[in-house]
């Protein structure tokens, strides 16, 4: 790609921080660093038309770890340690809620459901006995106790009889969010060029020379927020993992309201528009869904709708609408990486499918590194 001398001197030349990525950490990182240095030269770059990955491809779910999941984290995390990851979802939402405000996100706190199938009443048990103590680690967090059982009204078969509830959780139109979010952004004076993929990078002296599949330039800084696609520029523990959703069209006299959970946090789902948006399935195959490919697959498909007719709208009927998929960053910690790499170069990545709940946070802190 050939630029001309305006195009470099206005857009590639003294630019003092670049963000790789305009998802929800990029985003916040590109705020925070204006707060920080308000002359600063800002550049943004996105390989997407629109934001890549999963920032405009969640369900919208502004939630802080179903009980199960909770639980399970204490696998690979002590108690304070699962304490703090909870937290940090807590404090993030109500930073994103005060940086775009609950009607511009059409933030909506229905609360949050876990159901357990009637071939799970061991982890139902499980998750019932251990409602005291998690609502007990997590009083400093929420301030009162968070989660409690009960019944099923929303007409959902096959599963246990009650659910198990957090009373917190809430909902938000991840498009308007990511909308607000990038209006803000140019508002503030920070450049955004997209459809341009990072491809190398390497410090030279005092600046990080960056090649892209566009062009080559200079930054001082540079903060890389790609999470799922980390691994094509760091060597961070991060791992891809795809996540395939679909809506059904509008469902007349719909009466679901909330976001839910099932099969420890593995299938989620909410009610958007009178519609059903439903996703998950990734533990039915997790090496072909580790992966930076877009797509869906017939054996998770068919399990979405097998158990949308089955469980969740067992007597209504339902056409699907659209269907879709996004790239998530996990690994075996559930803590996010935010780290200074070298001299002039910083990361925030593997938000582990918690980028709503944690990515202002990290975009708040990594922006506090340069």
């Amino acid at each position: 790609m050939e630029l001309s001398y305006w195009e470099y001197k206005s857009w590639l030349s003294n630019i003092d921080f670049t963000v790789v990525g305009s998802g929800i950490v990029g985003l916040n990182t590109a705020l925070q660093l204006r707060k920080r240095f308000p002359r600063a030269k800002i550049l943004l770059l996105e390989q997407g038309i629109l934001p890549q990955g999963a920032s405009t491809k969640n369900a919208g779910f502004a939630c802080f770890g179903s009980i199960s999941e909770v639980l399970a984290d204490f696998e690979n995390h002590s108690e304070e340690e699962v304490a703090q990851l909870v937290e940090q979802r807590f404090k993030g939402v109500q930073l994103l809620r005060e940086t775009l405000g609950d009607k511009a996100l059409g933030y909506e706190q229905l609360g949050g459901h876990e159901l357990f199938l009637k071939t799970d009443e061991i982890l139902f048990e499980k998750c019932h006995r251990s409602l005291d103590s998690l609502n007990q680690l997590l009083q400093p967090v929420f301030g009162k106790a968070v989660f409690k059982t009960t019944p099923n009204t929303f007409g959902f078969e096959h599963i246990y009889k009650h659910v198990i509830t957090h009373t917190e959780e809430g909902q938000i139109d991840t498009g308007k969010m990511m909308q607000c979010l990038l209006a803000l952004v140019l508002k503030r004076n920070v450049q955004i060029l997209n459809g341009i993929t990072v491809e190398s990078f390497e410090e030279t002296g005092n600046q990080v020379h960056v090649v892209t599949d566009k062009f080559k330039f200079e930054t001082n800084k540079l903060l890389v927020t790609t999470n799922g696609f980390a691994a094509r520029l760091l060597k961070e523990q991060v791992q891809p993992a795809r996540a395939q959703v679909l809506t059904t069209k509008p469902i007349k006299n719909l009466s679901v309201q909330g976001t839910f959970h099932f099969d420890e946090g593995y299938y989620y789902f909410r009610n958007i528009d009178d519609r059903i948006l439903f996703g998950g399935g990734r533990n039915l195959d997790f090496k072909t869904e580790e992966t930076t490919e877009f797509g869906q697959t017939d054996l998770v498909q068919t399990e979405l709708e097998r158990l949308l007719r089955e469980v969740i709208l067992p007597h209504k009927s339902f056409e699907i609408d659209q269907r879709w998929s996004g790239i998530m960053g996990v690994g075996k910690q559930k803590k996010p990486v935010i780290e200074q790499l070298s001299e002039n170069v910083y990361c925030g990545v593997r938000l582990g499918g918690m980028g709503i709940a944690i990515g202002s946070l990290v975009g708040k802190e990594l922006a506090e590194m340069p």
